[in-house]
């Protein structure tokens, strides 16, 4: 059984990405600017859900009565994350100084000014009896930022280490970088993490995704595509910048593969694999060329064949993952919108401008009383 014999603060952080696969929730405890992982586990939404949800990141028919009924629905998986967690670690609600939940992002616009995240943290707070903490990029926005990311404010705060350079990569459906050394902390979405890969995966295999990058090196990659696919404006915009499905999907890779018919899926899959390591590596090089040390969180730091070729890519950087800085690549952004919660209820800001451009610091979300 875990107590809190020692009084320090409970925190329980949701987080649902790109992927729509499941809601990660985590229960953490903080000590200043430390935490720890106390219990974890990663909640699978029901496939009907996570069809609507889908569909709903894209223009469509009728969207504002599907996302009517999706967003208590997908609330309601939310709040049993919660309780499946607070039964697996013994803990009453009661406990829990708050829960940060990042919501399901819908649309993220940043150039029109608009993001967009559900998740009714009314009734999450009404089904678990628990303060949330909701609605976290809109008041970045509001200031004239991007929104997007945020989890680099919680990497300077957990894993900053003086003595070293170093460059946090969190590779979900979109892949992000934060750079930590002697300057202010700075980050921005590189492109694509695993989104393509996933879905042509889904597509050619059905499989959603492809286990430990196996199919990806199954293949050998094509340069000429390669090439064809950095073309893209988005890889040569300088930061702050932010992106999502709304740019990087289907539609995108079906233009681009309009002029190389003759590949096959394995050489497309081993293409979207190097795709995301060469972003990732140049990204590395071009803003933090002193780093020496790379740490890889989310699920693509499970996929041996993209980390084999950052390191390729990187051959003067050591390239592990942040269980090496004492959080499971797996838990790293639930973790950081628990961290999120903290500073709401404590007052401080939760962004860095330097990072999404805001207008200056400013306290995140918006708080659900229990």
């Amino acid at each position: 059984m875990l107590t809190n014999t020692a009084m320090k603060p409970l925190f329980i952080g949701l987080m649902s990405g790109t992927s729509l696969d499941a809601v990660d929730a985590v229960l953490v405890e903080f000590d200043g600017a430390s935490c720890r992982v106390l219990a974890a586990l990663s909640h699978p939404l029901p496939e009907q859900l996570r069809q609507t949800l889908l569909e709903l990141t894209l223009p469509g028919d009728n969207e504002i009565e599907k996302l009517a009924e999706a967003e208590p629905a997908f609330a309601r998986e939310c709040a049993g994350a919660v309780q499946s967690l607070l039964k697996a670690s013994q803990q009453k609600p009661e406990n829990i100084a708050a829960i940060g939940s990042h919501g399901q992002t819908i649309r993220h616009r940043p150039e029109k000014h608009f993001t967009l995240q559900i998740g009714d943290p009314s009734l999450i707070a009404e089904l678990t009896h628990t303060t949330v903490v909701a609605d976290f990029r809109r008041r970045d926005i509001a200031a004239g930022g991007q929104g997007a990311p945020l989890v680099p404010a919680f990497h300077q705060s957990v894993f900053r280490q003086f003595d070293e350079r170093s460059v946090i990569v969190n590779i979900g459906g979109m892949a992000n970088l934060t750079i930590l050394d002697e300057q202010p902390v700075r980050g921005f979405d590189t492109g694509p993490g695993n989104i393509l890969m996933d879905q042509w995966s889904l597509r050619h295999t059905g499989q959603p995704f492809d286990n430990n990058g196996k199919w990806a090196d199954s293949a050998s990659f094509d340069q000429p595509l390669l090439e064809h696919l950095l073309e893209e404006a988005y890889f040569h915009q300088l930061p702050p910048k932010s992106t999502g499905r709304e740019l990087f999907n289907m539609k995108w890779l079906a233009n681009r593969l309009e002029r190389f018919p003759h590949l096959s899926p394995a050489q497309v899959q081993s293409t979207l694999c190097q795709l995301t390591a060469n972003t990732i590596a140049h990204d590395i090089r071009h803003f933090a060329p002193d780093s020496r040390a790379v740490y890889l969180c989310g699920g693509g730091a499970h996929n041996q064949a993209l980390s084999q070729r950052l390191r390729q890519q990187l051959p003067d950087h050591s390239v592990s993952t942040t269980e090496a800085l004492g959080i499971h690549p797996d838990w790293v952004e639930a973790v950081a919108f628990a961290w999120l919660a903290r500073q709401t209820l404590q007052g401080l800001p939760g962004n860095q401008p330097e990072v999404t451009g805001a207008a200056g610091p400013r306290i995140l979300g918006a708080i659900y009383p229990a």
